[in-house]
Parts: C-alpha cells; sequence; structure tokens
C-alpha cells in the first residue's frame, strides 16, 4: 500500500511539474520512436538510467536522439532534472578569448546544431532560444567549463572526436550529483591536424569503456537517416577506402 501511495504521488508530483512546465513553455515536444536498431538500443539504455557513448557515422540521428530523450524527462515534468546542458569543443577557436564579441557572439555558430533540432521536434523556430530563455537548456563551450560542477542535469556532450583528452576530462569531472551524461561523436571526423590530439580520444574510451554505468551505441551505415544520398556517398567512400 505504501508503494501504491508513493506512485500516485509521484504520478501526482509530475503532472503537477508539467503543468508549470506547460505555463512557462507554449509549445510542446513532439513525440518520437526509434527508427533504427541502434537507437532503439539507445532508448532501452537510457531508460536503464545508463551513461551513453553514442559514436559512429554522420547522419545516424545521435545528436537528435540525445536531445529528445533528455528533454522529454526534462520537459515531461521530472523531479530528477532540471536543465539539459550542451557542451562543445570548438576546434578551429579553441582559444576563444582573441575573439571579438561576448562569448555569446563566439559560440552561436556551433549552436546551430540544435536550433535546427528544436525547430523540428517542437515545430517552431525560435524553440530553442525560448528552451534556453527559460533555464531549460544551456550551452556551454569546453573553454569555459572550469570551475561549474553540473548539478541535477543530463550533459551532452556532442562531436566529441573534436575535444582533446584534457577537454574530454575536464567535461566529465564537471558532473556533480544526479546528472546523466551523454557523449555523442564521429571518430573518422576529427576537425584535428596533429596525432598528438587525436590520440586523446582512444585513450579517454579506454577508461570509459571500464565504467559498467556507460553503455555503448555504435550507429553504422544502416542508421543513416538524413537523406538517401548521404548514405550512398558514405557507402560509397567507405567502399573505396576513402579518409577524409
Amino acid at each position: 500500500m505504501t508503494i501504491d501511495r508513493l506512485t500516485r504521488k509521484e504520478k501526482r508530483l509530475q503532472r503537477q511539474n508539467k503543468e508549470v512546465i506547460s505555463n512557462k513553455l507554449n509549445f510542446e515536444l513532439k513525440r518520437v520512436e526509434p527508427l533504427t536498431k541502434n537507437q532503439k538500443t539507445t532508448f532501452q539504455a537510457y531508460n536503464q538510467d545508463k551513461h551513453l557513448m553514442l559514436h559512429g557515422i554522420a547522419g545516424t540521428g545521435k545528436s537528435y536522439v540525445s536531445m529528445y530523450l533528455a528533454l522529454n524527462e526534462i520537459l515531461n515534468g521530472s523531479e530528477r532534472y532540471k536543465k539539459l546542458y550542451i557542451v562543445r569543443s570548438v576546434v578551429p577557436t579553441r582559444d576563444m578569448g582573441f575573439l571579438p564579441g561576448s562569448n555569446r557572439d563566439k559560440t552561436r555558430v556551433y549552436e546551430a546544431p540544435y536550433y535546427a533540432i528544436c525547430t523540428e521536434l517542437f515545430g517552431r523556430g525560435d524553440a530553442y532560444e525560448c528552451l534556453k530563455t527559460k533555464g531549460f537548456v544551456e550551452f556551454i563551450s569546453t573553454s569555459f567549463i572550469r570551475g561549474i560542477t553540473l548539478n541535477d542535469s543530463i550533459v551532452l556532450v556532442d562531436e566529441m572526436q573534436n575535444g582533446t583528452l584534457h577537454e574530454l576530462d575536464s567535461v566529465i569531472t564537471r558532473v556533480g550529483s544526479n546528472c546523466r551524461i551523454i557523449f555523442c561523436g564521429d571518430f573518422t571526423q576529427s576537425d584535428f591536424v596533429h596525432d598528438r590530439d587525436r590520440n586523446g580520444l582512444p585513450m579517454f574510451m579506454k577508461i570509459i569503456k571500464n565504467i559498467k554505468s556507460f553503455e555503448f551505441v555504435e550507429f553504422d551505415k544502416q542508421d543513416i537517416l538524413r537523406s538517401d544520398l548521404v548514405r550512398d556517398y558514405i557507402i560509397e567512400k567507405d567502399r573505396l577506402n576513402i579518409v577524409s
């Protein structure tokens, strides 16, 4: 009986939280179902409270699925997580302090994919900005993550192949209490020029693979959903063994 009462109470609190969130946002997240085997594996692992390491080729929906899962939980009245942090390394301008403009100006170009994803998830072009304004989403460059502790949140580390070992180490050690972390990346698309920078990711992966709370999901050509052209191009590129 106690369990039943707690369950009803939790459901009531969730409904109340969802109503509060709905009053803050005048739009709703659309329902997304997994479309491929590896997307289904990702959904299942997330629902098992796993941290996620999603890696594989472009166009497979890694970032899209990750943002959906995170926002669906945050905006559905969950008591667990209050915010989605999107973390990225800005490779061409790693030392962003020398660039003109505010931090917002410097990072805005790297937020473009998330504007597009939120536009599709919510059906309106200003969804991403609204989520940021209301405090449900925050974008952080690895250049400015030192000294921050991320609590009660879901952390999406996107394009992780462009992070050095030092940056990846800095991000994961920022995770505080009641947090979930999701890494996304395509290891064949690194923007690094020097091998010393590229070598950081294999070392980081070696550490993560020994942590039981992580689920590894490798996306392949069968998961490409962006377009038939992208799928055909990547398949032919792979067949010819061409490395970009």
